[in-house]
């Protein structure tokens, strides 16, 4: 599979112009920035959300020669989870659901499962929807913080993908795929039992 260069380049430098504040206010603009660092630090610091994006672009490699149409399901769903949130519509159980979310794509990474592009991006999308609710409630109600968390959620699939590719490529080392998704499996059945 040929990845193309010049689509991915344009593609983050797309993404650019979101750095450009055109109207600064009395602090210089440091809230925008302060807003945009805190949303894209914000997928890192949960254990939960950092290995559930990680795993979208490893089943994603692994799994379907549309390899973008998940983890891009999963950005555009956490974005519209997050919105739900700040709008003030919430679910009960969403910290359940996001560690749901864990054994679920765990299972899928553990198991190579195939799936048609749009069966797994419709899956992944669901519970991306999850995972933008917990995100929400938790961020300012910001458009550069949205923009700092789709990044930093783009920026995690590429690095799921990467591993994915290797273990795709790789004959004699496909066992790691069973072992990155069982323990992330084990990691969401922790967290959904309450042990983490």
């Amino acid at each position: 599979m040929r990845i193309n260069v010049k689509a991915v380049a344009v593609s983050v430098l797309a993404l650019f112009p979101l750095l450009a504040f055109a109207h600064v206010g009395n602090d210089g603009g440091t809230h925008h920035v302060l807003s945009f660092t805190k949303g894209l630090i914000h997928p890192l610091t949960g254990m939960d959300h950092l290995v559930a994006m990680i795993l979208v672009g490893i089943w994603s490699a692994m799994n379907t020669r549309t390899w973008w149409l998940a983890p891009l399901a999963f950005a555009g769903l956490l974005l519209v989870g997050a919105l739900t949130s700040m709008a003030g519509i919430t679910v009960a159980a969403t910290e359940y659901l996001v560690a749901a979310s864990l054994l679920v794509v765990g299972v899928m990474v553990a198991l190579r499962l195939k799936l048609s592009a749009v069966t797994g991006a419709l899956i992944i999308g669901v519970l991306a929807i999850f995972h933008g609710l917990a995100h929400g409630a938790e961020l300012s109600h910001s458009a550069m913080a949205l923009s700092g968390m789709v990044m930093a959620t783009a920026g995690l699939h590429l690095v799921g993908l990467g591993i994915g590719y290797l273990l795709a490529l790789s004959t004699t080392n496909r066992w790691w795929a069973g072992v990155i998704g069982s323990g992330s499996s084990l990691l969401g059945i922790g967290l959904f039992s309450g042990l983490f």
